[in-house]
């Protein structure tokens, strides 16, 4: 088997800091039994661009921030394992972290477990196997 491609999608409440966006992705690592180098990168929506928070964990984890397009997100939420009809409400997605995590993945990307959710930020992980 080959190398294996960490993504985490993540989402937040507006203005969530880049203390709460680290926090959540080190508790999701840590619930997946992965070490923090074995990030890749970091993959939000669109709407989420503007978030310092976020762009700031992905320089302070030293991997790159993919923005993931509205429709790239649709397509992909559709294989979210979480469905939050709070989420669903506001953004038309079942899970903004999980959509964005497989979306950032590629249609090969599986998620290694539902979301996690902690304070304002929610992190997803989704893996894709890379052949040798």
């Amino acid at each position: 088997m080959g190398e294996a491609m960490i993504v985490a999608g993540v989402g937040c409440r507006k203005g969530a800091s880049v203390h709460d966006i680290i926090a959540v992705i080190d508790a999701a690592l840590l619930r997946a039994g992965l070490a923090q180098a074995e990030l890749a990168l970091i993959a939000t929506p669109t709407f989420k661009a503007e978030e310092r928070g976020i762009a700031a964990a992905a320089s302070a984890r030293g991997v790159p921030l993919t923005i993931i397009a509205e429709a790239e997100l649709e397509a992909a939420g559709a294989r979210a394992v979480t469905n939050s009809q709070r989420v669903l409400a506001l953004t038309g997605l079942p899970s903004v972290a999980e959509a964005a995590a497989l979306a950032a993945g590629g249609p090969n990307a599986r998620l290694l477990g539902p979301r996690t959710a902690l304070g304002p930020a929610t992190c997803a992980l989704a893996v894709l196997e890379q052949a040798p």
